[in-house]
């Protein structure tokens, strides 16, 4: 073998060896259609993700539920299946409790108090608990929307719901305010909630307004209530594995894009959820203002912080947010 050969051949070794050319590829996962913003910037934070690695990390996105459904994913990051995901909190409070509060029903006034909360003590606090607890990272939080109501039959108050087959996720916050009003529960896949609408499965779903839209709920829901229950936040959270392996350099590139990630979903989502109304009233929907003062007051007397393992001193904090 000629002298260059032998240097080039050794070159490569010592390089493979080393890791220069190592390169390691991550699945980055979560349940919504490809035409929410959520798919849109988490492919944007995959593409950073190579760009400011100098291509050490890459990251393939799989959207709408390819990788499982939230459960699996959110188990996925303990078992090594998914790298990072994007994700409720009602689900992270599976593995620590205390951090679901935020989907309690009208712990939030509006999407400003939301976004406030992101960058509060207490909202710090709660992420730190959920670490300490999984060693999964939560770097980055967006709005999500606020979750209304979709039914077949006009609604106006809590009472209404009364007997009514509804559909709702499979984690236990999202039951009490149907349970508070007296609904018969179902919780449908977010998959198959389409089918179960359609065919009378259940009778009334409820989500924000951006996902009636993406998921067609308005095709065979006709009545839409704004009861405005929970606004909703979604996280990016990071597994503990691959935590650990970060650089300090890397974990901070990680956690900007994520954050960057967050925001501009965040910014999409609430330009969007302004111009449902009008689009749903010209599909021929009916939209109407529930009374949230009595569904915020039934679930208040009704349902108990500690019933889901959350404390009311966070709520508290939550509500002091300003």
């Amino acid at each position: 073998m000629k002298l260059w050969k032998k240097v080039l051949v050794a070159a490569v070794a010592a390089g493979c060896a080393s890791g220069a050319f190592a390169q390691t590829k991550l699945k980055w996962a979560h349940i919504m259609e490809t035409s929410e913003p959520f798919h849109k910037w988490s492919v944007w934070a995959a593409n950073e993700l190579g760009k400011r690695t100098n291509g050490k990390y890459s990251a393939d996105v799989y959207p709408a539920s390819q990788l499982g459904k939230e459960n699996d994913l959110n188990q996925g990051l303990t078992l090594g299946t998914v790298d990072i995901i994007v994700t409720g909190p009602g689900f992270a409070a599976k593995s620590f409790p205390p951090i679901g509060v935020t989907y309690y029903p009208y712990t939030f006034r509006d999407v400003d108090h939301l976004l406030k909360f992101f960058k509060s003590d207490v909202y710090k606090d709660l992420n730190k608990g959920y670490a300490e607890k999984t060693g999964n990272q939560i770097l980055g939080s967006m709005y999500y929307g606020t979750r209304h109501t979709t039914a077949n039959k006009p609604i106006s108050k809590c009472a209404d719901l009364k007997g009514m087959k509804m559909r709702v996720p499979d984690t236990p916050v999202y039951l009490a305010m149907p349970r508070a009003c007296g609904a018969n529960t179902a919780p449908i896949p977010f998959a198959e909630v389409y089918l179960a609408l359609q065919n009378g499965t259940v009778e009334a779903q409820e989500n924000p307004l951006t996902t009636i839209e993406a998921k067609k709920f308005y095709e065979v829901q006709k009545n839409i209530i704004l009861t405005g229950h929970v606004v909703e936040h979604l996280n990016i959270v990071v597994a503990g594995k691959l935590w650990k392996q970060l650089t300090e350099a890397e974990k901070k590139i990680v956690s900007d894009i994520a954050q960057e990630a967050s925001e501009r979903a965040s910014a999409d989502i609430v330009a969007r959820e302004k111009e449902m109304i009008d689009i749903f009233k010209k599909k021929g929907l009916s939209v109407t203002e529930a009374n949230r003062n009595d569904f915020r007051d039934t679930v208040l007397k009704n349902v108990k912080f500690e019933d889901f393992g959350y404390r009311k001193a966070d709520w508290d904090r939550i509500q002091a947010v300003k």
